[in-house]
């Protein structure tokens, strides 16, 4: 074999290697941008999915969840008719006049008009009644102690529109303790004994159906979101009170044991 034919076999393998070389530099590279693509496509999926599951989480409230944050409401109301009582026990010129107003007003709008007659009323003690057994002798019971409460609160609000509050002052004392005492123990059978009995009573399916009837009603009565404005109006009227830090509230130590 000549020279000339080894020279030209040398070239042909060279030019092969250097062809097979690009190919899969090629090769390599595409195959790097397409899984680039597709990590990159999967990471985008992932986030919207994960952005919708949270964005429900967030915004699902179940009724037993929804009618126990109202109760949140109302007893931070009952807090302020206790704490007034004791102020006007001590000097009645130092309660201002319109903070009592715009408590029974949040309590007659958000607690008797909405929590109690849309809901409690309407849909809870009617199923606990029916349903038989130890809850079954509550509602009868509440809705006697949610009309007195609406008895005092009308009370409240006529007195505490007048200029009179500190003639009326132990009277209104002792109406603010006897609301606050009657509603703790009313919300607390009703959070424990009445709201489980009622969800026992009813199947999954209508359980889901009454947590979004009651958001509708939610919506329908005050807009967007009713709790959220109770709670601005309730933190607004404790902040005139000078009631919004709750270290104050932390009890004494005990005394020593004699």
């Amino acid at each position: 074999m000549g020279q000339d034919e080894n020279s030209r076999r040398d070239f042909l393998k060279s030019a092969a290697f250097v062809v097979s070389s690009a190919f899969a530099v090629s090769a390599c590279a595409g195959g790097q941008s397409e899984t680039n693509n597709q990590n990159s496509a999967g990471n985008q999926i992932g986030k919207v999915e994960d952005k919708e599951k949270n964005e429900s989480e967030e915004k699902e409230v179940t009724a037993a969840e929804d009618l126990m944050r109202e109760h949140g409401i109302l007893r931070r109301a009952l807090i302020v008719y206790s704490e007034t009582a004791v102020r006007l026990r001590k000097k009645a010129s130092d309660v201002p006049p319109d903070a009592l107003q715009k408590t029974a007003k949040l309590f007659r709008t958000f607690g008797e008009d909405y929590h109690e007659r849309q809901l409690e009323e309407a849909f809870i003690f009617p199923v606990v009644r029916q349903q038989g057994g130890e809850a079954a002798r509550y509602p009868d019971i509440l809705i006697v102690q949610h009309n007195r409460g609406r008895e005092i609160n009308n009370y409240i609000a006529a007195v505490s529109n007048s200029a009179k509050i500190g003639a009326n002052a132990k009277d209104l004392a002792d109406a603010l303790d006897a609301f606050a005492r009657m509603y703790e123990t009313h919300a607390a059978r009703e959070d424990t004994i009445v709201f489980p009995a009622w969800k026992e009573a009813i199947s999954d399916s209508q359980y889901k159906d009454l947590s979004e009837k009651f958001e509708a009603i939610e919506h329908q009565t005050f807009g967007d979101d009713g709790f959220d404005d109770a709670v601005k109006q309730i933190a607004e009227i404790e902040n005139s009170l000078e009631l919004t830090d709750v270290s104050q509230f932390t009890a004494p130590p005990p005394p020593a044991v004699k």
